[in-house]
């Protein structure tokens, strides 16, 4: 069993932990996207978010946008913040949910002023947080400190049997260390979700996780498609999963064997440490990105047949069994556990492995994705706009 070693992070004036230090530069919606990488590309080192939506939104949906933004904005890999929008309401709100963590954060609109007025503004306020930033040291933390997310991606046969099997050891010794995890991914739990009802640590935590399943599927039936193709998807296909149980049922595996304490909305923080589940899409952006929003530092990623994705904030460590993944996609594999399947190599061995490469990316490590600059950033939208 892995021993504590020396982690480092950076604490926040919230008393979260952080395993990146960046100066973020959020659009609240999509007509501020071009101000924020204007700002970006003037002031190298900080980290411009542009997405697709913020204009004409309302009820849940609108809430959902806001809880991300804010979440994005709070989270812990963030040192400080620079809001641009089109106008001051909107904004305001984003950087007033910000601010409650005690981080720099500062907003700004382009009705009034235009463009080029508001990207000079914001690039100073951005250079001196960013100079502010670059004076942050790290300090040790302790892993009950540290929120860990999960997520997995063109799953096949050696998923469930490899990759999500030792990201489940991390998982369990996570939290058996007071740590936090999260996973989600509602609709891929079809089939096997009353196994995770049974593990639900008391009626509240259990009538919360079935509601959020049971209102996921009841929308998906209402449009009577099939999702055959979409869930699962055509990479689960080919690589041998062909309904959504099987799918299901390896998904499920990654989570361990620890209780689960919470059952969280879209974008929401744990309030406990423990193992949480997010009510979240199955796409691979949209849900590392809500569970960014929730606070989630660093991202575990069990693959089979290779899904290239990373995240701005939070670093994701993608994990294969697949041996012809780990050699036709090796760029993108942080852990090769393809050992499990083909050596005969332990679950706890392969499992140790892992933990030993999260402690590193705690540490500042970069992994593949962050090094092959992807950074996919998808807000989840409800429904259509007004």
């Amino acid at each position: 069993m892995a021993e504590q070693r020396g982690l480092t992070g950076f604490r926040r004036p919230n008393g979260a932990v952080g395993t990146r230090n960046h100066v973020a530069i959020l659009p609240v919606d999509d007509l501020s996207n071009a101000a924020a990488e204007g700002v970006a590309s003037l002031i190298p080192g900080t980290l411009a978010l542009p997405h697709a939506f913020g204009r004409l939104q309302f009820g849940d949906d609108l809430e959902l946008t806001f809880r991300t933004l804010i979440g994005i904005g709070s989270n812990p890999n963030v040192a400080a913040v620079v809001v641009i929008g089109v106008e001051p309401n909107w904004t305001g709100r984003v950087v007033e949910g910000i601010a409650k963590t005690g981080k720099p954060v500062e907003g700004l609109w382009l009705e009034g002023f235009g463009d080029l007025k508001i990207v000079e503004r914001a690039a100073h306020v951005a250079k001196q947080f960013l100079q502010d930033a670059s004076e942050l040291a790290r300090e040790p933390v302790d892993r009950s400190e540290i929120i860990l997310t999960t997520k997995d991606g063109e799953s096949d046969t050696t998923t469930g049997l490899g990759s999500c099997r030792i990201t489940a050891y991390l998982s369990d010794f996570w939290v058996d260390q007071g740590g936090t995890m999260i996973f989600g991914e509602t609709s891929e739990l079809t089939g096997g979700e009353h196994l995770l009802a049974e593990r639900c640590v008391s009626d509240e935590v259990r009538a919360r996780f079935q509601a959020f399943y049971d209102d996921y599927i009841d929308m998906i039936e209402k449009t009577g498609a099939n999702l055959l193709g979409s869930q699962p998807t055509q990479g689960n296909i080919a690589g041998g999963l062909s309904t959504i149980e099987e799918k299901a049922l390896g998904n499920i595996v990654k989570t361990g064997t620890q209780p689960i304490v919470g059952a969280l909305a879209p974008a929401e923080a744990p309030s406990i440490p423990g193992l949480h589940f997010m009510d979240t899409s199955s796409a691979a952006a949209e849900c590392v990105t809500l569970m960014t929003a929730g606070g989630g530092v660093v991202n575990l990623f069990p693959t089979g047949q290779g899904n290239p994705i990373g995240n701005p904030v939070q670093p994701v460590v993608k994990i294969s069994a697949n041996p012809k993944t780990v050699t036709s996609m090796s760029e993108h594999i942080d852990v090769d556990c393809s050992g499990l399947l083909t050596e005969g190599r332990s679950v706890e061995e392969q499992g140790e492995i892992l933990i030993d490469i999260v402690d590193r990316t705690i540490n500042g490590r970069l992994t593949a994705a962050e090094l092959l600059g992807h950074r996919e950033f998808t807000l989840t939208k409800l429904y259509r706009s007004a």
